[in-house]
């Protein structure tokens, strides 16, 4: 095994253990919460499964974590399962009839399912029954199997891509949102106590403005800085310290990377600020499209340093502004209506 293999597994371990374990431990999305909290307890005093939900929003934003907590939360079985991972209808069958009574079934990239898969899932969701076709042609028959009555917790971080008549057989749909810099605070800390690892308040403070709202970056960017401290004797984590090691890792003040930086200079050096089409960013920076559109967008709309307009993206005065390129305006308000 490559010291490589041996730190992404020690990251996983880590990864696992930051987990919050219960609701009082998971910081933020209270609207969501209170929501699921509502669900839980009325199909608990029912004596019923929860309804299907479907949870969305940008990557690292604790939608695997939620979905843990409510099955820990119903007191069942759970199974995990991802999109690219249900091949064929045999692969859902295998895991739809070892189902128990009200067990989950948590699907992340859920909008990767194919199609075939994803019209079996429908009588599933409905009724508790598969239908399986035996054969091929005039001789093929059908057989209907009855399955327990289970939960599937569905997670994308693109909702659009999903079918309405997939999204149409969810009974709560949730949106995940970025997270406050003061939630992102409380979020360090508490992984910080976990880690024990002494990490100043100011350190802190300097930590989750690079964290891009985002609890997975937030603990990334912390484990990492832990270890620049350890290497380099220098506990505890100041503001000072946390600012070297983010140097180190490239990642500014307000958590660009390096590839946030070279989609926006090639939005604006390139393509003259925009619009552009996301084919064209992507070939420039040689960046798939769906990681641009999946990773590095959502907080570049955030933040305002990108805006989509019906012909392209464009850079907006903010993003020249912080990469220090004289800004022309050229009609872009206009372009942005």
């Amino acid at each position: 095994m490559s010291s490589g293999d041996v730190l992404k597994k020690d990251d996983v371990t880590l990864d696992l253990a930051l987990r919050p374990s219960r609701w009082d431990e998971y910081i933020g999305q209270e609207k969501i919460k209170n929501n699921l909290r509502i669900l839980i307890e009325a199909a608990q005093k029912r004596g019923e499964p929860i309804e299907h939900v479907l949870l969305y929003g940008p990557a690292g934003l604790g939608k695997t974590t939620l979905a843990h907590l409510v099955g820990r939360e119903m007191g069942t079985t759970m199974k995990v399962t991802s999109g690219p991972a249900i091949e064929k209808a045999g692969d859902l069958a295998a895991i739809l009839t070892n189902m128990e009574e009200g067990g989950v079934l948590f699907i992340d990239e859920a909008h990767r399912i194919h199609k075939v898969v994803e019209e079996m899932l429908y009588p599933a969701m409905e009724s508790s029954t598969l239908d399986i076709i035996l054969g091929k042609g005039p001789s093929a028959k059908t057989i209907q199997l009855h399955l327990p009555r289970f939960t599937i917790i569905a997670a994308t971080t693109r909702a659009g891509l999903l079918s309405s008549p997939f999204r149409s057989r969810f009974g709560a749909t949730h949106r995940l949102d970025f997270y406050r810099e003061e939630e992102i605070e409380r979020i360090i800390r508490r992984s910080a106590a976990l880690l024990k690892a002494r990490v100043n308040d100011d350190a802190v403070k300097t930590i989750a403005r690079a964290s891009r709202f985002t609890p997975r970056v937030a603990n990334r960017i912390l484990k990492r800085v832990r270890d620049y401290a350890q290497v380099h004797n220098m506990t505890p984590v100041t503001r000072a310290v946390a600012q070297k090691a983010l140097a180190v890792l490239e990642v500014d003040a307000i958590g660009l990377e390096t590839t946030d930086v070279r989609i926006l200079e090639a939005i604006i050096t390139k393509y003259g600020g925009g619009p552009v089409g996301l084919k064209s960013v992507a070939a420039s920076t040689s960046e798939e499209v769906e990681t641009i559109e999946d990773v590095y967008e959502p907080y570049l709309l955030q933040i305002g340093f990108l805006s989509r307009s019906p012909k392209g993206r464009i850079a907006t005065k903010h993003a020249y502004e912080h990469l220090g390129i004289p800004y022309h305006d050229k009609d872009k308000q206009g372009l942005l209506l």
